[in-house]
């Protein structure tokens, strides 16, 4: 049996930051991770999918608003095969990094599963270890696809193998990785076909932001396909049919589901120790991230708080800071959390939607104040795009709660406006800001 200070279970951005803290504290640690090291952010979410992203930017600039500067490019052409030798090439530098960094701070690195023995002790590859301290960061998966033919659709993981673009495709879910997936594919030039269970993406967002994301859809694409569960897929030679109640209402290439997502806690030998999780399979914590087995711990999306890689960063870093250096808390404020989504136009969001503050403290606490500005990238290339802003304040101070805004230049530009929000800034604040000109963060501190 080999002891540590610190056994780390799962190589994603929230196990090693926490892992990396903790060593450069002086900790004998220990990371196990069976698959990629930088988890589903750094191999199958978060980077590879901001590169996309950023590829379906040049197609904009080029195709949407390059002649409206006076470039013509009518013989461009997209090379898909150049674009992964890019966007993975970048993958592979960023999980060198986690490599470099963990071996850097002298932690042990062990490739295999964990499973528990006991609440302190873990098997891997048929070698045991011990540690007064354990965190679970084993992140989490895509959902299964429920219904007859699923075994014919991919997911978002699926969607970071692919070597080739299909010609049509269908991607089904509304949140933010569906919404993601589907512009860019759509903006790379395929037939994209964003299929939704109700009448628009996004839902669970402030209004403002999912009535304006869906007038973009339904102006630049994709097609949008509401009201819609598909209850079965079927193979038709190359082609894949998408039926409801026995009926072809769509026919593609290939079929990318976007449904949510599951954590990855089966086969983790939990029931040799005191944890427990709940009927969704997530670990139940206390505020300070402890499981039921002392000394255990648990953060990211194995857990039922906020499934951002920031977030298990910040938590795997409190965590380990608490443990070896004295940290007042291992607990982290999950309220007012920056949050972006890499759309076309992009959104920008932090804290209470109107919808949710009118309902928490009710409509006569609160008030309401937007902004409407066209780009003016898009304005000067002879395209007319809105741009919108809202602030939802609280109380006769007017304190910002609630702020959101949707159009170039969003996911840049909110990340301060956190800060202030964090320091509960009021409206009044927001206004004593000399704004910067001409930009689209300055309807933030100009709203009347």
């Amino acid at each position: 049996m080999v002891e540590f200070d610190y056994i780390v279970i799962g190589g994603g951005s929230g196990g090693i930051s926490s892992a990396n803290r903790a060593a450069e504290h002086g900790a004998k640690v220990a990371v196990i991770e069976a698959v990629d090291l930088g988890g589903t952010c750094i191999n199958r979410g978060c980077v590879p999918k901001k590169v996309s992203w950023y590829a379906s930017r040049v197609s904009d600039s080029i195709h949407k608003y390059g002649p409206g500067y006076g470039f013509h490019a009518e013989y461009t052409s997209f090379n898909f095969d150049e674009f992964l030798e890019a966007r993975d090439g970048y993958v592979s530098r960023s999980r060198s990094g986690y490599e470099n960094n963990i071996e850097k701070n002298g932690i042990t690195l062990y490739r295999g599963h964990a499973s528990f023995v006991d609440g302190h002790t873990v098997e891997v590859n048929g070698e045991t270890l011990t540690a007064k301290n354990i965190l679970i960061a084993t992140g989490g998966r895509p959902s299964k696809v429920e219904v007859p033919g699923g075994e014919l659709v991919d997911n978002s993981d699926d969607f970071f193998n692919w070597t080739t673009l299909p010609e049509k495709v269908a991607v089904v879910g509304a949140g933010y990785i569906a919404v993601e997936l589907s512009q860019v594919m759509s903006n790379l030039g395929v037939d994209t076909t964003l299929v939704t269970r109700y009448e628009k993406p996004l839902r669970s967002f402030d209004d403002m932001l999912s009535d304006l994301l869906l007038g973009a859809i339904n102006e630049d694409g994709p097609t949008h396909m509401p009201n819609t569960t598909f209850t079965e897929y079927r193979k038709n030679g190359d082609k894949i049919e998408c039926l409801v109640d026995g009926e072809v209402k769509l026919v593609v290439d290939r079929v990318v589901a976007a449904v949510g997502r599951v954590a990855n806690t089966e086969n983790l030998g939990l029931e040799n120790t005191a944890i427990t999780v709940d009927e969704k399979g997530q670990i139940n914590v206390n505020d300070g991230h402890e499981t039921e087995e002392a000394g255990v711990y648990a953060i990211g999306d194995v857990i039922d708080r906020v499934d951002l890689t920031p977030v298990a960063i910040r938590a795997g870093r409190t965590l380990s800071e608490y443990l070896f250096n004295n940290g007042a808390t291992s607990a982290i404020d999950y309220t007012n959390i920056p949050t972006v989504i890499f759309s076309h136009p992009a959104i920008g969001t932090i804290g209470y939607s109107e919808r949710d503050a009118i309902k928490e403290f009710g409509a006569e606490n609160i008030k309401v104040y937007t902004n409407t500005f066209y780009s003016m990238y898009a304005s000067a290339a002879w395209r007319r795009e809105q741009n919108k802003f809202k602030l939802v304040c609280y109380g006769p101070e007017e304190v910002v709660i609630g702020l959101h805004g949707i159009g170039e230049g969003v996911d840049e530009m909110i990340q301060g406006f956190g800060v202030a929000m964090k320091m509960k800034a009021t409206k009044a604040q927001f206004d004593s800001i000399i704004a910067i000109h001409p930009t689209g963060a300055e309807e933030f501190v100009t709203m009347r």
